[in-house]
């Protein structure tokens, strides 16, 4: 399959919706990895997944996004329309609301701020009923598991950058994360809670974004931003807005490490950009006991 284009959004949008033919399509300009969305006039958003497995997300989200968006105190996106595979695009689609803001990448935020309205967002997603939750699992890249479903890959990145980053570091940061479990009921975590996905406006958070990881079971995975994104003082703002015990903090941990680990080994332990080892260092440099 071809890489997913505004001329391809146009097309489904006429052939299956042609009472929104006359709208505009334009890409958004921050294009995320699983799906690419595309501007639908000024109130819909059109968003194409990238390969099978993310479009197995697309059923996913028209189920649960109505669920969450009930209990959250944010917006999250609306599901308006479900697109059908075409001779010309091999997946389901999806036609949602569009939200106003900018992701944080591109906002002038208050940070602090942004770190307690982060943190109370995730404690209201783990307080949603979670009964009919889809379990975690493939559907969510493991994100809900334990961190250990990616031991072997730990493994090889060390391997890999041994000689370039503090192993035995890593090998504590990983050890003191393989020692905990999650203790309570599965729980609500969205999966992938990064800059990308999270929308500002007039200096606040304003939306979340992008549930196609989301699921039920352990939160952890979803505190990795605060390593990917917070200074050690908004992180300890957002670590207690979020709560949450210790043991699962030391998996969060894990799994930023993990993330961090492998994208600087993909790329031969290059990281051109630098964003990779500013996290590794960030995880590192964190007292195991901080609070």
């Amino acid at each position: 399959m071809t890489e997913p284009t505004a001329d391809l959004a146009r097309a489904l949008v006429a052939e299956q919706f042609p009472h929104w033919s006359h709208l505009p399509v334009e890409p958004v300009a921050r294009q995320g990895w699983d799906n690419r969305t595309f501007r639908l006039g000024d109130e819909l958003t059109v968003r194409l997944p990238t390969g099978p497995t993310y479009a197995l997300a697309v059923a996913k989200e028209d189920r649960v996004l109505p669920l969450l968006a009930a209990h959250l105190p944010l917006p999250v996106p609306a599901p308006v329309a479900t697109g059908a595979p075409s001779a010309d695009y091999p997946h389901p689609w999806s036609v949602r609301r569009w939200l106003t803001g900018n992701t944080l990448q591109d906002s002038d935020i208050d940070r602090t701020e942004c770190a307690r309205d982060l943190g109370a967002a995730l404690t209201a997603l783990r307080a949603v009923p979670a009964a009919d939750g889809p379990a975690a699992g493939r559907h969510s890249f493991y994100r809900g598991c334990h961190p250990s479903a990616y031991a072997d890959e730990v493994q090889l990145a060390l391997h890999r950058l041994d000689g370039e980053i503090d192993t035995a570091a890593c090998e504590a940061v990983w050890d003191a994360g393989m020692r905990t479990v999650w203790q309570g009921p599965p729980v609500w975590f969205h999966g992938d809670v990064s800059p990308g996905n999270l929308l500002a406006e007039h200096g606040r958070l304003s939306a979340l974004i992008d549930f196609g990881t989301c699921g039920t079971g352990d939160p952890a995975s979803d505190l990795q931003i605060a390593w990917g994104y917070f200074d050690f003082e908004e992180r300890r703002v957002f670590r207690a807005a979020a709560g949450l015990d210790a043991g699962t903090w030391a998996r969060a941990r894990a799994w930023t490490l993990w993330k961090a680990l492998i994208m600087i080994a993909e790329v031969s332990g290059s990281d051109p950009d630098g964003v990779q080892r500013r996290i590794l260092k960030a995880v590192l440099d964190d007292p195991l006991d901080s609070d």
